[in-house]
């Protein structure tokens, strides 16, 4: 008598191979879709620490101890003129480099500043957000 050696798969093994890489698919996808917000709001954490750390060089340098004046048409001039940036900043949701004066965003800008306490931020992110980790907020500015 002759022995039937199967080499190929059965039908249920493939449904149970397909089940399984949907249930894995299920768990891994949903942590890549905030991944592009998440390198985002890093990016604006990094962009406004720095920013600020150069506002605040700028205001021990000079002679009046004022905040230096980035806002207006031409908001980055002094900052890149004097060496403290090596270009403008740009919001990475936005993708705006203009500054707004205030201690809150408004449409159609990437950042805001206010002059008068030294205040740096970006529009559209919350740094209070997340624990501490920030949130970008598309909805608002």
């Amino acid at each position: 008598m002759r022995t039937r050696v199967s080499k190929a798969f059965t039908l249920v093994e493939i449904l149970i191979v397909v089940v399984i890489l949907g249930i894995l698919a299920a768990i891994v996808v949903p942590q890549f879709t905030n991944a592009t917000q998440d390198s985002q709001a890093g990016n604006i954490r990094s962009q406004i620490k720095s920013v600020q750390n150069q506002i605040e060089l700028a205001r021990a340098r000079s002679t009046d101890g004022q905040y230096p004046d980035i806002s207006g048409t031409t908001p980055w001039d002094f900052m890149i003129t004097n060496g403290y940036l090596k270009a403008a900043p740009r919001n990475p949701f936005n993708g705006q480099v203009t500054v707004t004066a205030g201690t809150t965003g408004a449409a159609g800008f990437g950042w805001h500043y206010d002059r008068t306490t030294g205040t740096f931020g970006a529009c559209y992110f919350d740094e209070d957000a997340n624990n501490g980790a920030g949130a970008l907020t598309p909805n608002t500015p």
